[in-house]
């Protein structure tokens, strides 16, 4: 499949008589490449479902109308080819960052924001995702495998023995979330550390609060995690205990990605973040 062509076509149908002059790979996967168009315009294409592009739009402009921070907004909807285009958003990834003061605020009023979206607004434009937690605790246990022999000795009985305990219990609720909310998906200004805008909802979910409340412990820290934790509702010491094991978790599965070719910087926030594991 020639992705670049797809987008051309989208585009020039899109926007007659206006030529694309600059096409800048931004990256590919199994589902999707993605490509930024004279400096301004980000488009993705479906590389399996094109159709389901029409989803995604419904989804971002839904989104766009509850988030407190900004999100990519479509300006174009092509499911024939695939392709959805939005304007780039300003800023830059605050993965590798130092969070400047009051990015946990903004985070916690998007989850917030998120969470009181009624199920039957958006249930019909994303899954349901409900994994079993030992499913999770599985999982983590295969990646801990593949990274063990990177995790200094005085932490790997930690590891072990959180592997080994029973997971949390679930939370009686799922809320409609972002899903996967980590630093990379949150832009930041460059010079102010501002949030400037939150990226990538393709995993978008009814799904348990806690997930994400995960991430920003994992990403961010502490001070951070009880940021957000304040302006979410529900049980503040169960979310709290699920954030933790979510996090360890999610930075196990990190950690196996960047040792397995994925970006360094994976694991590198992974070594970051053992501490985790008290």
């Amino acid at each position: 499949m020639n992705t670049a062509a797809l987008v051309r076509d989208a585009l020039a149908a899109a926007r007659p008589g206006r030529a694309v002059d600059d096409l800048v790979p931004l990256g590919e996967g199994l589902d999707h490449a993605a490509y930024l168009v004279d400096g301004e315009l980000v488009v993705r294409v479906a590389k399996r479902e094109p159709e389901g592009v029409r989803r995604e739009g419904a989804l971002l402009d839904l989104v766009g109308g509850v988030s407190p921070v900004p999100v990519p907004r479509p300006v174009v909807v092509d499911a024939r080819r695939g392709c959805l285009a939005y304007p780039r958003l300003p800023g830059v990834p605050l993965l590798g960052r130092v969070p400047a003061p009051g990015v946990a605020a903004r985070l916690g009023a998007l989850l917030a924001a998120l969470h009181r979206v009624p199920h039957a607004t958006v249930g019909h434009l994303v899954e349901r995702d409900d994994t079993p937690l030992s499913e999770w605790r599985d999982e983590a246990a295969r990646h801990w495998a593949a990274v063990a022999a990177e995790v200094p000795a005085a932490r790997r009985r930690a590891v072990e023995v959180a592997l080994a305990v029973p997971p949390p219990r679930r939370g009686p609720d799922l809320v409609f979330s972002h899903n996967d909310l980590g630093a990379e998906h949150v832009l930041v200004d460059p010079g102010t550390g501002a949030v400037t805008g939150v990226i990538d909802w393709a995993d978008a979910a009814l799904t348990d609060p806690a997930v994400d409340l995960g991430l920003v412990l994992r990403d961010l820290g502490d001070a951070a995690c009880d940021a957000v934790l304040a302006r979410l509702s529900g049980d503040r010491a169960a979310l709290r205990e699920r954030a933790g094991f979510y996090a360890r978790c999610r930075l196990l599965e990190d950690w196996a990605h960047g040792l397995a070719g994925g970006p360094a910087v994976y694991a590198d926030r992974s070594r970051a973040a053992v501490r985790l594991f008290p």
